[in-house]
């Protein structure tokens, strides 16, 4: 079974891209190299990693570009969309869609994963999944820049507050890593 995990770099005030879609300033750490001790990632092999999927939203997907049909980490995708875009799918991507909603999508998901990890790429899929009771853990990558506005991580919760457990905390170059495993909730 899949291992479901938010991950988003994000500004130390709470924005994953600026107020213009642009997220270069909190992936300016991914450059740099990191200490021995920080945690292992993306190079191009999501199979070293252990993610065997990545859901994302329309939106990221759109800012993306769709990543040209293959996402940088090699995994395959799974789009959360009302609709798939015209001219999708592309030939030989490994960019899909799932127009039945959430659950469905996750579902399609935890299928491609299987034991692998199940990441979630955009804050509106992080915060539907959380309110569902899905995300086994939350990791921040704390980058040292104010943004001052743009695209919340988190912005207003439907699920009111959410208690993490303790967090694993790894100092990098540019970068903190912060780890929460999220408890689950009693049905």
């Amino acid at each position: 079974m899949a291992t479901v995990v938010a991950d988003m770099s994000v500004s130390l005030d709470g924005y994953v891209a600026d107020s213009s879609d642009r997220a270069d300033k909190v992936f300016t750490w991914y450059g740099k190299p990191q200490p021995e001790q920080s945690p292992r990632e993306p190079t191009g092999e999501a199979d070293a990693m252990g993610v065997g999927v990545i859901v994302y939203g329309r939106r990221t997907f759109d800012v993306a570009h769709g990543w040209d049909g293959h996402h940088p980490t090699g995994a395959p995708v799974v789009v959360v969309t009302h609709s798939i875009p015209k001219g999708w799918p592309l030939p030989n991507s490994t960019v899909s869609f799932d127009t039945a909603g959430m659950q469905s999508a996750m579902a399609t998901a935890a299928e491609i994963a299987g034991d692998n990890v199940l990441a979630l790429g955009s804050p509106s899929i992080i915060q539907q999944c959380l309110a569902l009771g899905l995300v086994d853990r939350i990791q921040v990558k704390v980058v040292p820049v104010l943004l001052g506005g743009g695209v919340r991580l988190f912005g207003t919760l439907s699920t009111g507050s959410v208690d993490l457990e303790d967090p694993q905390i790894t100092e990098g170059n540019g970068v903190t890593h912060l780890y929460y495993n999220v408890p689950r909730r009693d049905s």
